[in-house]
């Protein structure tokens, strides 16, 4: 049995499903773009006169609405949450999902050990997520330039939010298994991947506006906030850095844990 082919196969739906939602994401927030780009002045004021800490959860303080990556930038904020609950969703599920359901002990029957098992189950999420990844840089790119109406943007700024991705998601998916391998089973998967999703949002939103910069540690959405790329035109690499070392930690981790994992059987 392939088991490489079997999970893709089992996350093809999800992966269909979350590349057509994030295109009509992008589609609907740049399509609307030239029509708030011309009344840039009265956009502006209206942002200034919002409360600073709204702005901030948002990531829109100093942020120039009326220019093509300034706009993006709110798009690309929502992506990134739909990216990082797909991430976590397939983190999550990787291994619990055939322990949830007593068909762990025919997988492990098969004559393949435990770490070629979980190296097949994360070649076939990270195919997933690159598919995805994919389809979030082409949208990008051509909705960017489909309505963007003459203005001028910065290709590697934009290429940098891009190339983001690639990190944002190894986090989510590395963090989801290894917290999946520490509990004794998983029984909703979904929750928990919205929960780890939304909960590392809800910690960058809070930590701005209270000026928390502790808690900038543990949440990637500050590790590559469109805002601070786009007016440095580079990543917080402290930030990125630590992003690297809690995924190879998570990683390794998880190889540990389920080298060691008691497996409930259906008997």
């Amino acid at each position: 049995m392939n088991i490489y082919k079997h999970e893709f196969k089992t996350n093809l739906r999800s992966v269909i499903t979350w590349s057509v939602s994030i295109t009509l994401l992008l589609l609907v927030f740049m399509s609307i773009f030239s029509s708030f780009a011309k009344d840039a002045e009265l956009l502006n004021q209206a942002l200034s006169q919002m409360p600073e800490q709204l702005l901030i959860a948002f990531g829109l303080n100093g942020m120039d609405m009326s220019t093509v990556l300034g706009f993006y930038s709110l798009a690309f904020l929502f992506c990134q949450i739909c990216l990082a609950i797909q991430a976590a969703n397939y983190g999550f599920a990787l291994v619990s999902v055939e322990e949830r359901d007593m068909t762990a002990d025919f997988l492990l029957a098969k004559p393949v050990g435990r770490a070629h098992i979980l190296t097949s189950k994360l070649l076939a999420a990270l195919t997933s997520l690159t598919i995805t990844n994919l389809v979030v840089w082409v949208c990008s790119f051509a909705f960017i330039n489909m309505f963007r109406d003459g203005r001028a943007y910065d290709t590697k700024t934009l290429l940098l939010l891009l190339l983001s991705i690639i990190v944002f998601q190894l986090f989510f998916l590395s963090v989801g298994i290894f917290i999946s391998l520490l509990m004794k089973r998983v029984r909703s998967v979904t929750s928990l991947s919205m929960a780890l999703a939304f909960g590392m949002y809800i910690l960058s939103a809070f930590g701005g506006m209270l000026g928390k910069n502790s808690l900038d540690i543990i949440t990637p959405f500050k590790h590559f906030e469109p805002r601070y790329i786009i007016a440095n035109g580079a990543y917080d690499v402290p930030l990125v850095l630590l992003n690297v070392a809690i995924i190879i930690i998570s990683v390794v981790g998880s190889y540990m844990l389920y080298g060691k994992r008691n497996i409930h059987t259906a008997v």
